[in-house]
């Protein structure tokens, strides 16, 4: 199952809920997902198969005994949430998630193939500020395998 891709921009409302486009509302599989915290400073939203995919290999390579395997288990695997989309299109995006990405108003909703980020907007431009360089330098290794 792909995803369509696309970077879309849209507002929380007052309770917490983000419109998803319709675009990448139409790729998906059903009408329940999973949130979870990022790697960067951004939410994951996966389909369920695919969320299943992905936490079933993250368990099978890290270890409760091992510190940096609990690290990713607690950061990624624990704070996961279902999330349903409702008639208007709209997910309510749990407190403690919305807290973590610091999503406040003005988000963008990356569709990246098999899943989607959201970021607060603010933070996604100031990622992309910090990193220019080293994106730059990652497309440069890349030529080499492509």
């Amino acid at each position: 199952m792909d995803l369509l891709t696309g970077e879309f921009k849209n507002t929380l409302d007052d309770k917490g809920r983000l419109s998803l486009p319709p675009r990448l509302r139409a790729g998906l599989p059903g009408n329940v997902l999973i949130l979870t915290q990022s790697v960067d400073q951004c939410l994951w939203l996966y389909p369920p198969e695919q969320w299943q995919d992905l936490s079933r290999k993250l368990m099978e390579a890290t270890s409760p005994f091992q510190a940096k395997s609990r690290m990713i288990q607690r950061r990624i695997i624990a704070p996961a949430q279902e999330v349903e989309i409702d008639k208007a299109g709209r997910i309510a995006i749990p407190q403690s998630l919305r807290e973590f990405a610091g999503v406040s108003r003005e988000c963008v909703i990356l569709g990246i193939k098999k899943y989607i980020e959201i970021w607060d907007a603010e933070k996604y431009q100031m990622y992309w500020d910090d990193v220019q360089e080293e994106f730059k330098q990652a497309a440069e290794e890349l030529s080499v395998i492509l």
